[in-house]
Protein backbone atom coordinates (compact mmCIF):
# COMPACT_ATOMS: atom_id res chain seq x y z
CA UNK A 1 0.00 0.00 0.00
CA UNK A 2 1.71 3.19 -0.91
CA UNK A 3 0.83 6.89 0.32
CA UNK A 4 -1.56 7.37 -1.73
CA UNK A 5 -3.40 4.41 -1.11
CA UNK A 6 -3.33 5.78 2.89
CA UNK A 7 -4.47 8.95 2.35
CA UNK A 8 -7.79 7.90 0.13
CA UNK A 9 -8.40 5.25 3.03
CA UNK A 10 -8.06 8.29 5.13
CA UNK A 11 -10.15 10.85 3.35
CA UNK A 12 -12.77 8.27 3.09
CA UNK A 13 -13.17 7.69 6.93
CA UNK A 14 -12.47 11.36 8.11
CA UNK A 15 -15.53 11.41 5.64
CA UNK A 16 -17.20 9.47 7.37
CA UNK A 17 -16.05 9.92 10.97
CA UNK A 18 -17.32 13.57 10.02
CA UNK A 19 -20.52 12.70 8.98
CA UNK A 20 -21.64 10.48 11.82
CA UNK A 21 -20.01 13.13 14.39
CA UNK A 22 -22.10 15.72 12.84
CA UNK A 23 -25.17 13.09 13.06
CA UNK A 24 -24.27 12.36 16.55
CA UNK A 25 -24.32 16.34 17.16
CA UNK A 26 -27.54 16.68 15.65
CA UNK A 27 -29.05 13.25 17.73
CA UNK A 28 -27.55 14.62 20.92
CA UNK A 29 -29.39 17.86 20.72
CA UNK A 30 -32.17 16.03 19.60
CA UNK A 31 -32.19 13.80 23.13
CA UNK A 32 -31.04 16.95 25.06
CA UNK A 33 -34.11 18.73 24.27
CA UNK A 34 -36.39 15.85 24.99
CA UNK A 35 -34.90 14.36 28.08
CA UNK A 36 -32.77 17.19 29.49
CA UNK A 37 -29.68 17.23 31.37
CA UNK A 38 -30.39 14.98 33.54
CA UNK A 39 -31.78 12.42 31.04
CA UNK A 40 -28.43 13.17 29.00
CA UNK A 41 -26.55 12.15 32.43
CA UNK A 42 -28.27 9.07 33.00
CA UNK A 43 -27.50 8.31 29.25
CA UNK A 44 -24.16 8.71 30.08
CA UNK A 45 -23.52 6.62 33.01
CA UNK A 46 -24.73 3.89 30.63
CA UNK A 47 -22.01 4.26 27.97
CA UNK A 48 -18.67 3.75 30.14
CA UNK A 49 -20.16 0.15 30.25
CA UNK A 50 -21.13 0.51 26.84
CA UNK A 51 -17.04 1.22 25.95
CA UNK A 52 -16.18 -0.80 28.52
CA UNK A 53 -18.07 -4.40 26.95
CA UNK A 54 -16.26 -3.11 23.27
CA UNK A 55 -13.10 -3.10 25.33
CA UNK A 56 -13.67 -7.12 26.89
CA UNK A 57 -14.80 -8.40 23.53
CA UNK A 58 -13.40 -6.46 20.54
CA UNK A 59 -10.98 -3.72 21.41
CA UNK A 60 -8.45 -5.56 21.14
CA UNK A 61 -9.15 -7.50 18.23
CA UNK A 62 -9.92 -5.12 16.12
CA UNK A 63 -6.02 -3.70 15.65
CA UNK A 64 -4.90 -7.23 15.98
CA UNK A 65 -7.01 -8.28 12.54
CA UNK A 66 -6.48 -4.96 10.79
CA UNK A 67 -2.04 -5.48 11.84
CA UNK A 68 -2.45 -8.96 10.59
CA UNK A 69 -4.21 -9.10 7.74
CA UNK A 70 -2.06 -5.80 5.88
CA UNK A 71 0.92 -7.98 7.32
CA UNK A 72 -0.45 -10.94 5.65
CA UNK A 73 -1.30 -9.24 2.24
CA UNK A 74 1.96 -7.87 1.91
CA UNK A 75 3.50 -11.19 2.01
CA UNK A 76 1.62 -12.43 -0.46
CA UNK A 77 0.11 -15.05 2.35
CA UNK A 78 -3.89 -14.68 1.32
CA UNK A 79 -4.79 -17.70 2.59
CA UNK A 80 -3.83 -17.28 6.26
CA UNK A 81 -6.25 -13.93 6.78
CA UNK A 82 -9.27 -15.88 6.06
CA UNK A 83 -8.26 -18.00 8.91
CA UNK A 84 -7.13 -15.28 10.99
CA UNK A 85 -10.56 -13.49 11.18
CA UNK A 86 -12.24 -16.65 11.78
CA UNK A 87 -10.29 -17.12 14.49
CA UNK A 88 -10.89 -13.75 16.14
CA UNK A 89 -14.69 -13.41 15.31
CA UNK A 90 -15.32 -16.63 16.70
CA UNK A 91 -13.19 -15.45 20.20
CA UNK A 92 -15.26 -12.52 20.16
CA UNK A 93 -18.01 -13.61 19.77
CA UNK A 94 -17.63 -16.06 23.23
CA UNK A 95 -16.21 -13.48 25.00
CA UNK A 96 -19.37 -11.28 23.88
CA UNK A 97 -22.26 -13.77 24.54
CA UNK A 98 -20.86 -14.78 28.57
CA UNK A 99 -20.52 -10.90 28.69
CA UNK A 100 -23.98 -10.29 27.56
CA UNK A 101 -25.62 -12.91 30.05
CA UNK A 102 -24.10 -11.05 33.06
CA UNK A 103 -25.06 -7.88 32.35
CA UNK A 104 -28.71 -8.83 31.55
CA UNK A 105 -29.17 -11.21 34.23
CA UNK A 106 -26.77 -8.69 36.43
CA UNK A 107 -28.44 -5.37 35.42
CA UNK A 108 -30.12 -4.57 38.91
CA UNK A 109 -27.04 -5.61 40.75
CA UNK A 110 -24.70 -3.46 38.66
CA UNK A 111 -27.53 -0.67 38.22
CA UNK A 112 -27.70 -0.30 42.34
CA UNK A 113 -24.06 -0.94 43.28
CA UNK A 114 -21.99 0.20 40.65
CA UNK A 115 -23.63 2.79 38.78
CA UNK A 116 -25.81 3.84 42.47
CA UNK A 117 -28.72 4.91 39.84
CA UNK A 118 -31.95 1.88 39.63
CA UNK A 119 -32.99 3.78 36.71
CA UNK A 120 -30.48 2.20 34.62
CA UNK A 121 -31.67 -1.35 35.39
CA UNK A 122 -33.38 -1.62 32.19
CA UNK A 123 -31.81 -0.13 29.68
CA UNK A 124 -28.65 -2.13 30.40
CA UNK A 125 -30.68 -5.10 30.14
CA UNK A 126 -31.55 -3.84 26.44
CA UNK A 127 -27.85 -3.25 25.89
CA UNK A 128 -26.76 -6.70 26.54
CA UNK A 129 -28.10 -7.65 23.19
CA UNK A 130 -25.96 -5.16 21.37
CA UNK A 131 -22.96 -6.70 22.60
CA UNK A 132 -22.77 -9.37 20.39
CA UNK A 133 -23.44 -7.73 16.96
CA UNK A 134 -20.73 -4.78 18.19
CA UNK A 135 -18.00 -7.45 18.87
CA UNK A 136 -17.86 -9.46 15.95
CA UNK A 137 -18.84 -6.17 13.61
CA UNK A 138 -15.76 -4.61 15.00
CA UNK A 139 -13.32 -7.91 14.38
CA UNK A 140 -14.71 -7.82 10.97
CA UNK A 141 -14.25 -4.35 9.87
CA UNK A 142 -10.67 -4.75 11.24
CA UNK A 143 -10.42 -6.79 8.18
CA UNK A 144 -11.41 -4.14 5.52
CA UNK A 145 -9.03 -1.68 7.31
CA UNK A 146 -6.48 -4.18 7.16
CA UNK A 147 -6.91 -4.49 3.46
CA UNK A 148 -7.04 -0.95 2.75
CA UNK A 149 -10.43 -0.58 1.90
CA UNK A 150 -12.11 1.96 4.07
CA UNK A 151 -15.88 2.01 2.46
CA UNK A 152 -17.02 -0.78 4.09
CA UNK A 153 -16.26 0.51 7.50
CA UNK A 154 -17.16 4.01 6.79
CA UNK A 155 -20.27 2.95 5.33
CA UNK A 156 -21.31 0.74 8.16
CA UNK A 157 -20.40 3.76 10.86
CA UNK A 158 -22.80 6.02 8.66
CA UNK A 159 -25.94 3.30 8.57
CA UNK A 160 -25.19 2.68 12.19
CA UNK A 161 -25.58 6.41 13.64
CA UNK A 162 -28.88 6.95 10.94
CA UNK A 163 -30.29 3.76 12.52
CA UNK A 164 -29.82 5.39 15.58
CA UNK A 165 -30.99 8.42 15.15
CA UNK A 166 -34.06 6.67 13.31
CA UNK A 167 -34.71 4.72 16.02
CA UNK A 168 -34.96 7.94 18.96
CA UNK A 169 -37.16 10.13 16.26
CA UNK A 170 -39.86 6.96 16.38
CA UNK A 171 -39.44 6.17 19.64
CA UNK A 172 -39.28 9.05 21.65
CA UNK A 173 -42.70 10.02 21.36
CA UNK A 174 -43.52 6.56 23.15
CA UNK A 175 -40.88 6.26 25.69
CA UNK A 176 -40.40 9.88 26.99
CA UNK A 177 -43.76 10.53 28.48
CA UNK A 178 -43.39 7.62 30.67
CA UNK A 179 -40.17 9.20 32.21
CA UNK A 180 -36.45 9.58 32.50
CA UNK A 181 -35.94 5.99 32.56
CA UNK A 182 -38.34 4.71 29.41
CA UNK A 183 -36.78 7.61 27.91
CA UNK A 184 -33.21 6.21 28.52
CA UNK A 185 -34.31 2.94 27.42
CA UNK A 186 -35.11 4.63 24.05
CA UNK A 187 -32.11 6.06 23.04
CA UNK A 188 -30.14 2.40 23.90
CA UNK A 189 -32.82 0.77 21.61
CA UNK A 190 -31.29 2.86 18.57
CA UNK A 191 -27.34 1.36 20.28
CA UNK A 192 -29.37 -1.99 19.77
CA UNK A 193 -30.76 -1.07 16.48
CA UNK A 194 -27.24 0.62 15.03
CA UNK A 195 -24.83 -2.27 16.04
CA UNK A 196 -27.21 -4.62 14.36
CA UNK A 197 -27.68 -3.04 11.54
CA UNK A 198 -23.71 -2.17 10.69
CA UNK A 199 -23.34 -5.97 11.42
CA UNK A 200 -25.25 -7.25 9.03
CA UNK A 201 -24.10 -4.70 6.45
CA UNK A 202 -20.46 -5.39 6.99
CA UNK A 203 -20.50 -9.54 7.36
CA UNK A 204 -22.90 -9.46 3.83
CA UNK A 205 -19.61 -7.79 2.37
CA UNK A 206 -17.01 -9.98 4.24
CA UNK A 207 -18.84 -12.89 2.47
CA UNK A 208 -18.82 -11.66 -0.53
CA UNK A 209 -14.77 -10.20 -0.28
CA UNK A 210 -14.22 -14.04 1.09
CA UNK A 211 -16.02 -15.59 -2.44
CA UNK A 212 -13.82 -13.16 -4.31
CA UNK A 213 -11.00 -13.64 -3.02
CA UNK A 214 -10.82 -17.11 -1.44
CA UNK A 215 -9.07 -16.88 1.40
CA UNK A 216 -9.61 -19.83 3.38
CA UNK A 217 -7.99 -22.05 0.45
CA UNK A 218 -3.85 -22.92 2.07
CA UNK A 219 -3.82 -21.12 4.77
CA UNK A 220 0.49 -20.54 5.49
CA UNK A 221 -0.40 -20.91 9.14
CA UNK A 222 -1.59 -23.27 11.28
CA UNK A 223 -4.48 -23.15 13.23
CA UNK A 224 -2.64 -23.41 16.80
CA UNK A 225 0.16 -20.97 15.66
CA UNK A 226 -2.44 -18.45 14.29
CA UNK A 227 -4.32 -18.90 17.78
CA UNK A 228 -1.45 -17.96 19.45
CA UNK A 229 -0.26 -14.92 17.42
CA UNK A 230 -4.17 -13.21 17.45
CA UNK A 231 -3.78 -13.55 21.86
CA UNK A 232 -0.46 -12.46 21.79
CA UNK A 233 -1.56 -9.39 20.13
CA UNK A 234 -5.29 -9.28 21.03
CA UNK A 235 -4.27 -9.83 24.66
CA UNK A 236 -2.13 -6.81 25.44
CA UNK A 237 -4.62 -4.63 23.36
CA UNK A 238 -7.27 -5.48 25.31
CA UNK A 239 -5.52 -4.58 28.59
CA UNK A 240 -5.24 -1.55 27.38
CA UNK A 241 -8.77 -1.02 26.42
CA UNK A 242 -9.70 -2.48 29.64
CA UNK A 243 -7.58 -0.68 31.88
CA UNK A 244 -8.78 2.48 30.05
CA UNK A 245 -11.99 1.60 30.14
CA UNK A 246 -12.55 0.51 34.03
CA UNK A 247 -10.37 3.91 35.08
CA UNK A 248 -12.73 6.07 32.96
CA UNK A 249 -16.43 4.34 34.08
CA UNK A 250 -14.58 4.63 37.94
CA UNK A 251 -14.18 8.11 36.91
CA UNK A 252 -17.69 8.80 35.41
CA UNK A 253 -19.41 7.30 38.22
CA UNK A 254 -17.28 9.80 40.99
CA UNK A 255 -18.26 12.78 39.51
CA UNK A 256 -21.90 13.08 39.97
CA UNK A 257 -21.18 11.14 43.38
CA UNK A 258 -18.40 13.32 44.61
CA UNK A 259 -20.50 16.32 43.21
CA UNK A 260 -23.46 15.29 45.09
CA UNK A 261 -21.48 14.69 48.31
CA UNK A 262 -20.10 18.63 48.18
CA UNK A 263 -23.00 20.30 47.88
CA UNK A 264 -25.38 20.04 44.51
CA UNK A 265 -28.36 17.50 44.78
CA UNK A 266 -28.52 14.79 43.04
CA UNK A 267 -30.52 16.15 39.96
CA UNK A 268 -27.80 18.70 39.82
CA UNK A 269 -24.98 16.40 39.53
CA UNK A 270 -26.54 14.48 37.19
CA UNK A 271 -27.05 17.04 34.91
CA UNK A 272 -23.52 18.95 35.42
CA UNK A 273 -22.37 15.11 34.83
CA UNK A 274 -24.36 15.38 31.47
CA UNK A 275 -23.40 18.76 30.19
CA UNK A 276 -19.38 18.03 30.64
CA UNK A 277 -19.52 14.40 29.12
CA UNK A 278 -22.45 14.67 26.91
CA UNK A 279 -22.05 17.79 25.41
CA UNK A 280 -18.48 19.75 25.74
CA UNK A 281 -16.00 16.85 25.59
CA UNK A 282 -17.98 15.57 22.46
CA UNK A 283 -17.65 19.32 20.72
CA UNK A 284 -14.36 19.10 22.00
CA UNK A 285 -13.03 16.02 20.21
CA UNK A 286 -15.22 16.88 16.79
CA UNK A 287 -12.02 18.57 15.10
CA UNK A 288 -9.86 14.85 15.69
CA UNK A 289 -12.35 13.38 13.20
CA UNK A 290 -10.02 13.16 10.32
CA UNK A 291 -7.15 12.10 13.33
CA UNK A 292 -8.89 9.13 14.31
CA UNK A 293 -9.32 8.26 10.90
CA UNK A 294 -5.86 9.08 10.13
CA UNK A 295 -4.75 6.67 13.14
CA UNK A 296 -6.83 3.69 11.55
CA UNK A 297 -5.25 4.10 8.65
CA UNK A 298 -1.73 4.03 9.90
CA UNK A 299 -1.72 0.80 11.40
CA UNK A 300 -1.60 -1.11 8.29
CA UNK A 301 0.32 1.44 6.65
CA UNK A 302 2.52 0.54 9.03
CA UNK A 303 2.24 -2.70 9.58
CA UNK A 304 3.11 -3.40 5.74
CA UNK A 305 6.08 -1.22 5.33
CA UNK A 306 7.60 -2.91 8.62
CA UNK A 307 7.20 -6.73 6.82
CA UNK A 308 8.69 -5.70 3.85
CA UNK A 309 11.61 -3.88 5.81
CA UNK A 310 10.77 0.10 4.17
CA UNK A 311 12.24 1.62 6.83
CA UNK A 312 12.18 4.97 4.82
CA UNK A 313 8.24 4.32 4.20
CA UNK A 314 7.91 4.57 8.17
CA UNK A 315 10.19 7.48 8.68
CA UNK A 316 8.01 9.65 6.10
CA UNK A 317 5.07 8.41 7.45
CA UNK A 318 5.48 9.36 11.26
CA UNK A 319 7.06 13.18 10.21
CA UNK A 320 3.67 13.71 7.99
CA UNK A 321 1.65 12.34 11.22
CA UNK A 322 2.75 14.54 13.55
CA UNK A 323 3.11 17.85 11.40
CA UNK A 324 -0.50 17.42 10.66
CA UNK A 325 -1.64 16.15 14.53
CA UNK A 326 0.97 19.64 15.52
CA UNK A 327 -1.15 21.99 13.16
CA UNK A 328 -4.82 20.33 13.86
CA UNK A 329 -4.10 20.55 17.47
CA UNK A 330 -2.44 23.81 17.81
CA UNK A 331 -5.44 25.69 15.48
CA UNK A 332 -8.23 24.07 17.64
CA UNK A 333 -7.19 24.71 20.92
CA UNK A 334 -7.14 28.48 19.52
CA UNK A 335 -10.61 28.21 17.66
CA UNK A 336 -11.66 26.73 21.31
CA UNK A 337 -10.33 29.19 23.70
CA UNK A 338 -11.13 32.09 21.86
CA UNK A 339 -14.68 31.80 20.91
CA UNK A 340 -15.63 29.02 23.86
CA UNK A 341 -19.00 31.07 24.21
CA UNK A 342 -19.80 31.52 20.94
CA UNK A 343 -19.32 28.39 20.04
CA UNK A 344 -21.52 26.59 22.19
CA UNK A 345 -24.24 28.71 21.69
CA UNK A 346 -24.12 28.16 17.99
CA UNK A 347 -24.04 24.33 18.48
CA UNK A 348 -26.16 23.67 21.45
CA UNK A 349 -28.09 27.29 22.34
CA UNK A 350 -26.63 27.62 25.54
CA UNK A 351 -23.18 29.70 25.89
CA UNK A 352 -22.67 29.30 29.55
CA UNK A 353 -21.02 25.79 28.60
CA UNK A 354 -18.48 27.71 27.47
CA UNK A 355 -17.04 28.10 31.11
CA UNK A 356 -16.33 24.30 30.60
CA UNK A 357 -15.32 24.41 27.15
CA UNK A 358 -12.67 27.67 27.72
CA UNK A 359 -10.35 25.43 30.05
CA UNK A 360 -10.49 21.95 28.21
CA UNK A 361 -9.76 23.65 25.17
CA UNK A 362 -5.94 23.63 25.43
CA UNK A 363 -5.77 19.73 26.04
CA UNK A 364 -6.80 19.61 22.34
CA UNK A 365 -2.99 19.04 21.36
CA UNK A 366 -2.06 16.66 23.59
CA UNK A 367 -5.61 14.41 22.83
CA UNK A 368 -5.32 14.92 19.33
CA UNK A 369 -1.26 13.96 19.48
CA UNK A 370 -1.87 10.46 21.48
CA UNK A 371 -4.80 9.86 19.35
CA UNK A 372 -2.03 9.68 16.21
CA UNK A 373 0.69 8.12 18.42
CA UNK A 374 -1.48 5.46 19.14
CA UNK A 375 -2.05 4.67 15.30
CA UNK A 376 2.10 4.46 15.08
CA UNK A 377 2.72 2.55 17.61
CA UNK A 378 -0.10 -0.05 16.86
CA UNK A 379 1.38 0.29 13.87
CA UNK A 380 4.96 -0.80 14.89
CA UNK A 381 3.57 -4.00 17.26
CA UNK A 382 4.45 -1.72 20.10
CA UNK A 383 1.65 -3.08 22.62
CA UNK A 384 3.21 -3.45 25.56
CA UNK A 385 4.66 0.36 25.94
CA UNK A 386 1.23 1.25 24.85
CA UNK A 387 -0.31 -0.74 27.61
CA UNK A 388 2.13 0.78 30.62
CA UNK A 389 1.97 4.85 28.81
CA UNK A 390 -2.06 4.13 29.10
CA UNK A 391 -2.66 3.13 32.88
Amino acid sequence: MGRKQLLVGTAILAGANILTKCMGFFYRIFMSNYIGAEGMGLYQLILPLYTLAWSITAGGFTVTVSRLTAREHARGENGSIGRIVKQSASLCLLLSILLSCVLFWGADWIALHVLQEPRTALSLRLLAFAIPFMSVGSCLRGFFQGLQQMTVPAFSQILEQLLRIGSIYLLAGIFVPRGLEYACFAAVCGIVLGEAGAFCYTFFHYLHKKRRWKFIRKPAISSGACFSLILSMAIPLSAIRITGSLLSTLENILIPQRLALYGSSSQEALASYGELTGMVMPLLMLPSAFLMAFSVSLVPEISEACAVSQNNRIRRTVSASLLLTSILGAGSACLFAVFPREICYVVYGRSNLGQLLFPLAFLCPLLYGQTTINGLLNGLGEHFFLFWSHI
